[in-house]
């Protein structure tokens, strides 16, 4: 079994397909949009074969505030390789603007990895490859 994909609801779909597309390397696919719903996506394929659809209803209500710790979705995880590309992905990530919620750093369950918010607020880790090969 694989995880065919991941969903998030989005203010601005746009902005987020950007954020993707310029920081990891997404790529896009032609915009969907349900007449009878209102609903619009975008599904983004990263190079591994992951993909994330990102969706848009007005109907849909904003969460008033970011909540890292608290029942159900927690974080999406983005594999950049190495360490190396970690510190500079997060680097540049804060260069530009975004919030860095965690360092670069090596977890104790043997991640390395950073914790940073997409444009709209949403919680990414930034990961090496997995280093205890399990």
């Amino acid at each position: 079994m694989t995880i065919n994909h991941m969903a998030v609801y989005v203010t601005n779909l746009e902005a987020v397909r950007a954020f993707y597309e310029t920081y990891f390397d997404a790529t896009s696919n032609a915009l969907y949009h349900n007449p009878n719903t209102g609903l619009k996506t975008y599904f983004l394929s990263f190079k591994d074969g992951a993909r994330l659809e990102i969706m848009h209803r007005s109907d849909v209500r904003a969460v008033s505030q970011v909540v890292a710790d608290r029942l159900g979705y927690a974080h999406l995880a983005l594999g950049v390789g190495s360490r190396e590309a970690v510190d500079r992905l997060t680097a540049r990530l804060k260069s530009d603007g975004f919030a860095v919620l965690k360092e670069p750093r090596t977890t104790g369950d043997g991640y390395y990895e950073s914790c940073v918010l997409d444009v709209e607020g949403n919680v990414l880790e930034i990961v090496a490859e997995y280093e205890n090969g399990k």
